[in-house]
């Protein structure tokens, strides 16, 4: 008789918890029904540059149709947690900072890691150089197996003073990783820190005690360390510092070397970040490390860049959507991006804009927590750099004339940056139309940041789903990217 009665009561349960989940729908839908939601928009061939440009607010709807497009936006489906976006501070970024005067040093360090700016939230250098500095070096002599003559001294004339002004006027805090992009040239079979090369064996370990004493350093001075990179580009020979690991390689680097040495030197709470490279070959290089758990075990998450498409391919983010399913528990970040082949003509070439933000979204709906340009700052040649690879900032420094130039991208990154927060949540966004690009995120203050991009030629009218019944009309200009905040 027990048996009978409690059989009874499993689909009465169901249907209580089923009502449960009702209510909760019914009481989202709710909440939206009446909010107010305030629009920022970017625009080609206006003066729409991150600026409010309207208001509008929720209210019950019926169905969507086909003839309509629709981004439908559900708050009880989240997913991966926010870290933050930043760029990088490398050596050309704070040689061209110290051209400027007084007065647009500020007006830069506002624009990026002000409250009335964009508001960056990580940030990125590189552990001693790399193409973007003045010239080749290192912290040691050449050929000080024993990391001796350690010393940071170098960084201690542009690049820190750049770095500490920029945390402090991001309110005291940021996020702070950095990448080596070779290791000294004696301890590689090229004996070149350029064009490639691989380390030997032998100063596997001298090398992995040199990021503990890179941790060290920048921490003395003040900059705590949230992680590292385990190389740059690990699969390109580049004209600049490059270093080569196949998978196996840098799987058995981290496991036998970095992660021992980083714990055994008290910096076991460090993140160590692995591949920092293309989507391309990102799958093969997670499935090496991560399924070897004596490696798996020190390493955060997976790094990747966007340049895969130097093959004239279509960006590979169904790459990282394979990773997420297959380690849910590592994290993706990502690491670099630019535009490439600077040209002064260019600077306001609406495409560059839209490439980040074809990344941003596309990267973040795939589970990344964090996304990293490249320069912060690069002066009027796309540089300086010594091996003349010379590329594209969101902003330009004119050191002739003492003025920057602002590009689209600036504003494309800021859509995301200015409003979602570290400690975000990824919510569930989907668009009814291929032509409408976006992304969703709920702050932990509540507010949920709506990011559309159009990327058409024509203004285009779409209705914004929050739940299943609550909804908004709002135009999107051509060429325009928006931000939605309710």
């Amino acid at each position: 008789m027990k048996r009978f009665i409690s059989l009874l009561a499993i689909p009465l349960l169901a249907c209580m918890q089923a009502g449960e989940k009702t209510d909760l729908t019914k009481k989202r839908d709710e909440m939206a029904e009446g909010k107010k939601a305030s629009i920022y928009t970017t625009a080609k061939d206006t003066d729409l540059r991150l600026n409010k440009s309207g208001s509008v607010q929720f209210k019950k709807v019926k169905q969507a149709l086909e003839t309509e497009n629709s981004i439908f936006v559900n708050p009880n489906k989240t997913f991966q947690t926010f870290i933050g976006i930043g760029g990088a501070i490398t050596d050309s970024s704070a040689e061209v900072f110290a051209e400027l005067s007084k007065e647009k040093q500020e007006e830069l360090l506002q624009a990026y890691y002000g409250k009335s700016g964009i508001d960056y939230s990580l940030m990125r250098t590189s552990i001693h150089s790399c193409d973007f500095s003045k010239g080749n070096f290192t912290y040691i002599e050449e050929g000080d197996k024993e990391l001796k003559t350690f010393s940071i001294e170098i960084d201690k004339a542009y690049r820190l003073p750049m770095i500490k002004r920029a945390i402090e006027k991001a309110g005291g805090s940021m996020l702070f990783y950095a990448s080596p992009w070779s290791p000294p040239a004696f301890m590689k079979d090229s004996k070149n820190m350029l064009r490639g090369g691989k380390l030997l064996p032998e100063y596997y370990d001298a090398w992995a005690k040199y990021y503990a004493k890179f941790i060290k350093a920048y921490e003395a001075e003040g900059i705590p360390v949230w992680g590292v990179t385990i190389q740059n580009e690990p699969m390109a020979t580049q004209r600049w510092e490059s270093c080569i690991y196949t998978a196996e390689e840098e799987r058995d680097f981290l496991k036998n070397h970095l992660g021992p040495i980083l714990e055994k030197e008290g910096l076991g709470d460090k993140n160590i970040v692995v591949w920092d490279h293309n989507r391309d070959l990102i799958t093969h290089r997670a499935n090496t490390i991560f399924d070897d758990p004596e490696a798996a075990k020190y390493a955060w998450g997976t790094g990747f860049h966007w340049y895969e498409t130097w093959r004239k391919g279509d960006p590979m983010f169904e790459n990282l959507q394979r990773i997420q399913e297959s380690y849910p528990d590592k994290k993706l970040l990502f690491t670099e991006g630019c535009n490439e082949a600077f040209d002064p003509g260019k600077y306001q070439y609406w495409p560059n804009a839209e490439r980040y933000g074809h990344s941003m979204i596309n990267d973040f709906n795939r589970g990344t927590v964090g996304w990293t340009d490249w320069n912060i700052l690069l002066d009027e040649t796309g540089g300086p750099n010594h091996v003349n690879n010379l590329c594209f900032a969101p902003i330009h420094a004119d050191t002739r004339t003492d003025s920057l130039i602002y590009t689209p991208s600036y504003y494309y990154i800021g859509h995301f940056s200015k409003f979602i927060r570290p400690g975000a949540k990824r919510v569930s966004t989907v668009s009814s139309i291929s032509f409408l690009e976006s992304t969703t995120f709920v702050n932990p203050d509540g507010k949920m940041v709506t990011v559309v991009m159009n990327s058409t030629d024509e203004e285009i009218t779409y209705q914004l789903y929050v739940g299943s019944s609550t909804a908004t009309s709002i135009t999107i200009p051509a060429r325009a990217m928006q931000s939605i905040i309710y």
